[in-house]
């Protein structure tokens, strides 16, 4: 006996049924607003979806509107906070501001790539530069709470923070010395007997950064927050010695601050990743720093970065801070990366609350840097 064919009616009744019990599983799973029942049916059907696509739509965590923005907007909403070591403050670059070139001072060089980052765009705000020569990370959580504290210097309106740090955490300038300072003075391994030590302040550090980020999204969650690297020091293939160092503790040098930058890369991969998959505001974005200066590291016949700078004699034989950073064209070149990764932002979308691009008046972000 042949069973008659289905009819098309009864199929579509039957495929409608099947589709309402699949979306009405899924909502189970998602929470139960409008929003997530047409998330679903999308998923499901693959109809609907527009909304998704709308640069203006609900999120979770918040009680109101994001709206989705260009990478340029993104970064120049609000104000601009410039955060971080000497490596950002301009250490090294000259033309320091008024009261910051004195013993212990922070030494922020109006060549500086903060400097020249908030020249080149137009920020709806104002450019709050707190970096500071000799900051550690540790110290950064240290002082939450204090007048003193970098952190402390972002607020809400806080459309872009760039923060270099880590160097001192790893105790970069302490490594360097002992490289140079040797007994006897051809020791050949002064500088890799230091790996292991290295290697715990690294760990120790990754915990420490996720910190800082941690707490500077907590008070700009929609701010995009560039983490910039450091530099190499050294040409990739030395062809001799400087001052005491070999070709090859140069070579180590620039490996190791290759292995930190990588460290922090992923670490900032990470930390955005969670952000997208909590559908939050704001990002977090590396900046990479190693070959920025290429050609020009110590060294070479035109230099970016101070080799060796000793200070006046009066006390005897000073090596003046400014040593092995950056001078004014390597902080250009520092600002060239920071500005093509602004303008490029990262390989997904950008969003802020709605509500807090209504609030951000000029009297408002003028009065949070104050």
């Amino acid at each position: 006996m042949r069973i008659p064919d289905t009819s098309r009616r009864t199929r579509l009744v039957s495929a409608a049924v099947a589709s309402a019990v699949l979306v009405c599983v899924a909502v189970m799973l998602v929470p139960v607003t409008r929003e997530g029942v047409l998330d679903a049916w999308c998923e499901v059907t693959g109809q609907g979806c527009s909304r998704l696509e709308d640069p203006r739509r609900d999120y979770d965590g918040a009680s109101g509107w994001r709206e989705r923005l260009t990478p340029e907007e993104a970064a120049t909403w609000g104000n601009y906070i410039a955060l971080g070591d000497s490596y950002s403050s301009g250490e090294g670059a000259g033309e320091y501001a008024e009261g910051t070139a004195a013993s212990g001072g922070c030494r922020r060089s109006a060549n500086a790539y903060p400097e020249r980052v908030a020249d080149s765009f137009d920020f709806s705000g104002q450019l709050g530069f707190f970096a500071c020569s000799r900051q550690r990370g540790e110290a950064m959580l240290q002082s939450l709470g204090e007048t003193k504290s970098q952190i402390g210097r972002v607020t809400a309106h806080t459309s872009l923070v760039t923060i270099g740090i880590g160097g001192n955490d790893l105790g970069f300038t302490t490594i360097l010395k002992k490289c140079m300072l040797r007994v006897p003075l051809m020791e050949t391994t002064a500088c890799s007997d230091q790996e292991e030590r290295i290697e715990r302040n690294m760990r120790a550090f990754d915990s420490t950064f996720e910190d800082i980020v941690d707490e500077i999204r907590e008070r700009a969650p929609d701010a995009r927050i560039l983490v910039v690297g450091y530099p190499r020091l050294f040409p990739t293939d030395p062809e001799g010695m400087y001052y005491t160092l070999a070709p090859h503790d140069q070579e180590w040098l620039n490996h190791m601050l290759k292995r930190f930058n990588k460290q922090v890369r992923q670490s900032t991969a990470e930390l955005d990743a969670g952000i997208v998959e909590d559908r939050q505001t704001g990002s977090v974005e590396y900046v990479r720093m190693y070959d920025a200066l290429k050609g020009h590291e110590i060294g070479s016949e035109k230099p970016w970065l101070n080799g060796v700078l000793l200070g006046d004699f009066a006390d005897g034989v000073r090596v003046d801070h400014g040593t092995f950073h950056p001078n004014a064209r390597g902080h250009r070149a520092f600002s060239e990366q920071v500005l093509q990764r602004l303008e490029e932002g990262p390989d997904r979308a950008l969003y802020a609350a709605q509500e807090t691009l209504d609030n951000a008046s000029p009297e408002v972000l003028a009065g949070e840097l104050d």
